[in-house]
């Protein structure tokens, strides 16, 4: 938001920080499936610049943290996953370039399978939008937006660049973007990597914490006529040596159960990790409106390893491929003067087939190992149906839309050993999604609007046919009967943009109805002996909250606020829904400039988080300290300077009282969560030519 009033101020692009979202923040393409500005859109949209991060070398993840409604779960620097108004990522969608990302693991971040190097924005939709991206949509998508390739009336080309490094983790990175136009083809070819060692914490390093990656974009676009265009999008994502570090647990100590005392302390690590996707893409003009379809493979393979520290060595291997084949179709055409018609269809089939090898004792040697694997050849399968339509009515817009979707989810053969079940494991849901919206536009700065909607999230793989035993130290057994979670979300705002200020402020109500989640069921698996964590249906959860964001110039100056105020409630076990956010503020301010020197300064104040589950936990989540940190972005923008038709120099200093302290939301074994990074510096230099 700092960087949308900067940029108005100005009149152009502002200081770097804002780089290339400054021009885009008020077009969203995410929540209604085309171009819609955001102020007149009737939910509550994010716009995210990858320039924001904290560091070059952070992960998509550490955009979300501060930004009203939004927060963030994680298990180690790598491993960051957005949250959505309490909702984690089993219940909102991650796209990239509006495909899905699907995956089935428990550990890692799904949204950090992109380098920040090669995004343009992030988009964050938040509230329910099932009508346009199916299942797992209650909280919300989030959409990882590459620069899209362009046309232009005689040949161009441009080149941005960006390096960097940062303290506190001693990261390295840097991305490139080529960028072809001419009247009938576009070309954008890019590439990033980045190297991060283990990060330092007021208390020291914490160890595993480093990790290493590289990104490959390729996206072509052909005009084959003025009527149709042929699209290509190629990405390729890698990362090496990931640890999980709130995964450790210690055989004989808390938390540790099923853990045996002789491997030590035992931690969840990928050493390779990759995820690739071929999409082709076609845009027609027909009858007046517009016909777009996209076919596309997106494979994410993860190699999950359990590290012993006595025995120095992996005693646990799994190696998995979640493959998604889909199709989307969709037209878009205006009807009269008051309507614009989106209508579409959806299909996708996510496959998956675990491989895990577990070394016995009594001295798990390696030449004595068995496969456990967790479920065998396991598929879920989705086709869906929808109508949108946005209706001008003077100043009012109205959106309604519905969705019908069939899910079918089956698999071979759910959990191993001597009497594995392979009957009953097939489910065909049948579900309907619907949304209505209104906003009313009594000025640029007065935008009052509602939104209603339901959504629906059909149980992914490891909830249906998963029965082993996982990192957190339970035996997780699933449920392949599970019903689908329901939603019905209300939700009332205001908005508002002018030359003076920028503001939002939104109210909001949701009910899920039969809540998926692992309830710890006070028994022990016979064969393991670890604590069985059961995957069921709860009866209901109610999550409300308010949120809202401003800023206005001072002066000179830009000052700017966010804030969050979150309550879940799990009315089945009549308790707080476990691992909610707290409620928080942050407070920036600072000074914008068209070329020299600029800065920015900010403080998030995150409160003691007392509201926690002990029934449905069993204990196992404990309260969390309020804490307050402190950043500043310092910089100079050279404007043009030799070759370079733009530059310019970003310092940032994070958590400069080095504060002592972790999130809520991070994993690990109660008490022993590991600390967030201390005092650091990180520097990047961007240039464009």
């Amino acid at each position: 938001m700092f960087a949308v009033l900067a940029a108005a101020m100005l009149g152009q692009s502002g200081p770097s920080a804002a780089s290339d979202a400054t021009l885009l923040p008020e077009i969203t393409v995410t929540a209604r499936g085309y171009e819609a500005d955001t102020i007149a859109t009737p939910q509550s949209v994010e716009i995210l610049a990858p320039a924001n991060a904290p560091s070059a070398a952070a992960p998509v993840g550490g955009l979300f943290r501060g930004e009203p409604g939004l927060a963030v779960q994680s298990d180690g620097a790598w491993g960051q996953n957005p949250v959505l108004r309490g909702l984690k990522k089993e219940s909102i969608v991650i796209l990239v370039d509006g495909v899905r990302v699907n995956s089935a693991q428990p550990q890692g971040a799904i949204a950090s399978f992109l380098d920040l190097g090669l995004l343009d924005r992030v988009e964050v939709v938040k509230g329910p939008t099932s009508v346009l991206y199916g299942s797992g949509a209650l909280g919300g998508a989030v959409n990882l937006i590459t620069p899209e390739p362009v046309f232009s009336d005689a040949p161009a080309q441009s080149t941005r660049f960006s390096v960097g490094g940062s303290s506190a983790d001693q990261a390295l990175s840097g991305a490139a973007l080529y960028r072809y136009s001419s009247p009938h083809h576009g070309l954008v070819i890019g590439g990033a990597a980045r190297d991060a060692d283990d990060y330092r914490s007021p208390d020291g390093r914490v160890p595993r914490t480093g990790y290493s990656s590289d990104s490959l974009l390729a996206r072509y676009a052909f005009a084959w006529s003025t009527e149709t265009t042929l699209k290509l999008n190629l990405q390729r994502h890698e990362d090496r040596d990931v640890w999980y570090p709130g995964s450790a647990r210690t055989g004989g100590q808390p938390g540790g159960a099923g853990i045996p005392p002789m491997l030590g302390t035992v931690t969840l690590r990928s050493p390779r990790q990759t995820r690739e996707l071929a999409e082709i893409g076609l845009d027609h003009e027909v009858l007046g409106g517009t016909l777009s379809g996209t076919i596309y493979r997106q494979e994410v393979y993860r190699q999950i390893r359990a590290w012993s520290d006595v025995l120095n060595r992996d005693y646990v291997r799994n190696d998995v491929t979640f493959a998604t084949d889909g199709a989307r179709l969709g037209y878009l055409r205006p009807v009269g003067e008051i309507h614009l018609l989106n209508v579409g269809a959806e299909f996708w089939r996510m496959t998956g087939d675990p491989e895990r090898y577990i070394d016995q004792p009594p001295a798990f040697e390696q030449d004595n190992t068995v496969r456990r694997s967790p479920f065998r050849n396991g598929e879920i399968e989705t086709a869906g149906f929808f109508v949108q339509d946005e209706i001008l009515l003077g100043a009012t817009t109205l959106v309604a839309g519905l969705r019908f979707d069939r899910t079918r989810g089956d698999a071979d053969q759910k959990g191993f050993g001597p009497a594995p079940q392979t009957t009953g494991l097939g489910k065909t849901d049948n579900t309907l999604s619907w949304s209505l919206g209104a906003i009313h536009a009594f000025s640029d700065t007065l935008n009052p609007y509602v939104n209603l909607g339901s959504a629906y999230r059909a149980a992914d793989m490891r909830e249906r046919f998963e029965d082993s035993a996982r990192g957190d130290g339970f035996f997780h057994v699933g449920n392949p009967q599970l019903d689908p979670e329901r939603s019905t979300s209300l939700e009332i705002g205001l908005k508002g943009t002018s030359g003076v200020f920028d503001y939002r402020l939104a109210a909001f109500y949701t009910r899920i109805d039969d809540y998926i989640a692992g309830r710890i069921t006070g028994e022990n698996h016979p064969g393991s002996g670890l604590p069985i964590k059961r995957t069921e249906n709860l009866d209901r959860v109610v999550i409300r909250g308010l949120e809202g964001a401003l800023a206005m110039p001072v002066g000179a100056f830009v000052a700017d606020a966010t804030f969050t105020w979150l309550r879940a409630d799990n009315r089945q076990d009549d308790e707080p829904l476990a691992e909610t956010p707290p409620p928080e503020l942050r407070f920036g301010f600072g000074q914008p400039a068209e070329r020299g020197f600029y800065w920015r300064a900010q403080t998030r104040l995150v409160a003691r988080q007392d509201r926690v589950a002990t029934k449905f936990t069993n204990g196992g989540e404990d309260e969390t300290s309020g804490f307050a940190t402190a950043d500043l972005n310092l910089g100079w923008n050279f404007g043009s300077a030799g070759a370079l038709k733009q530059a310019s120099l970003d310092l940032n200093l994070t958590n400069l009282f080095d504060r002592r302290y972790h999130e809520h939301l991070t994993q690990g074994v109660s008490g022993q969560e590991i600390l967030a990074p201390g005092r650091s510096i990180a520097a990047q230099f961007t240039g464009r030519f």
